[in-house]
């Protein structure tokens, strides 16, 4: 997979705080609901927990910043011949990549597993090239096989536990049509990995390499935050 450096890194998007909302809390309540759902047996049942807790305060939504991942409006500003075509979103959230994609042109799908989630962003955003809908990375409607030129996947696989972020994994290369591209954006490990309390869990080179086994790598991207242990990553692949 091909390294591409940037001249200049691109701007980290969060803050330690958030309109009086302190972040460390948010996420220490985030592994809490993780957890209780992971002792009920039901370890994904967090996310919609999350959602509705938060009750329409996004602040309290961790990976929702009101405003698309630099990281794919940087890699979509140095492709503008793919600013067309059918996209799907993995785990839309508050659909702050959906939107941004359906503005450039492209006809979107986006789901979410939680239905208080996609309840809220219908709420938020009604846009005539977007379909909201519930669903599940682990069981991906049919007709979603090789059905979009761009597929986008940002901080999920990382928020899901490693037996079922396998799986998961590898249902996102089947939903790419031919000439199409793979976009995974998150975090990463260094050389030497870091005992971590997740969710998050940076995710290894190793199995971000993975992920597009099937496809062509055409682009990885990554950097490390002066404040964080970890490294911030975009992997891309494309099925030709």
């Amino acid at each position: 997979m091909q390294l591409c450096c940037h001249a200049l890194p691109l701007e980290k998007r969060s803050s330690h705080t958030c309109e009086g909302v302190d972040m460390d809390d948010v996420r220490k309540m985030l592994r809490n609901l993780s957890d209780a759902a992971n002792e009920r047996g039901a370890p994904l049942d967090w996310f919609e927990d999350l959602y509705e807790v938060a009750d329409k305060n996004r602040n309290l939504i961790p990976w929702s910043k009101g405003e698309p991942h630099p990281f794919l409006v940087d890699w979509l500003s140095n492709h503008s011949e793919r600013n067309t075509g059918n996209a799907l979103v993995v785990g839309c959230g508050l659909g702050e990549d959906a939107v941004f994609l359906a503005e450039k042109g492209w006809n979107v799908t986006a789901f979410d597993l939680s239905a208080s989630a996609i309840d809220w962003v219908k709420e938020m955003h009604s846009h005539p090239s977007i379909s909201w809908e519930i669903g599940d990375l682990l069981s991906p409607h049919p007709a979603w096989i090789e059905a979009f030129d761009l597929v986008l996947e940002v901080h999920i696989l990382q928020a899901i536990p490693e037996s079922f972020r396998i799986p998961a994994s590898t249902n996102l290369a089947p939903l790419v049509r031919q000439e199409g591209v793979l976009i995974c954006i998150g975090r990463m490990n260094t050389a030497t990995p870091i005992e971590v309390d997740g969710p998050p869990w940076p995710l290894d080179r190793s199995f971000i390499e993975s992920i597009g086994s099937e496809l062509n790598p055409i682009d990885f991207y990554s950097i490390q935050y002066e404040e964080e242990e970890h490294l911030r990553f975009r992997a891309v692949w494309k099925r030709s």
